[in-house]
């Protein structure tokens, strides 16, 4: 497995894995706006072979980072992928001290995931999802 960062030439690949993860996936303008315009972004694909299986885009602003999205091909979830990408691209940043994410209610496998990765539940935000589903706010403290 290889982790490095998301270029132009993957988004094709990336959108449709996307699609393929998510009810709301992100568009190509969203993912040009995170490649070349939000200077907080870091975003990198998970490659077995010459396949992306798995993404990960996360700001990081000072001493706090926020997980945007992740995601791992369903054939290759339950393996640890995703704890392993997480851990991997997080641990370049020194200066991170808490890491947030929201993440819907309804997704009882993302809510077991970021509490396997030491995710704390902080906060309910209501109507926080554009069809007014419930999100979690999720907190990792890393120092």
């Amino acid at each position: 497995m290889l982790i490095r960062e998301m270029r132009e030439e993957d988004l094709d690949e990336v959108i449709l894995l996307d699609q393929h993860l998510f009810s709301h996936s992100y568009s190509k303008q969203d993912y040009l706006y995170e490649l070349h315009s939000n200077s907080y972004a870091h975003v990198y694909v998970l490659m077995d072979h010459q396949h992306i299986i798995g993404f990960i885009d996360y700001w990081v602003i000072y001493e706090r980072a926020e997980l945007a999205r992740i995601g791992i091909d369903k054939a290759y979830q339950s393996k640890g992928l995703a704890t392993y990408l997480f851990n991997e691209v997080i641990s370049q940043f020194e200066t991170v001290e808490t890491i947030s994410l929201e993440v819907r209610c309804s997704n009882v496998k993302a809510i077991k995931l970021y509490e396997k990765l030491g995710f704390k539940k902080e906060a309910i935000r209501k109507n926080y999802y554009e069809n007014q589903e419930d999100g979690i706010l999720m907190v990792k403290e890393v120092k």
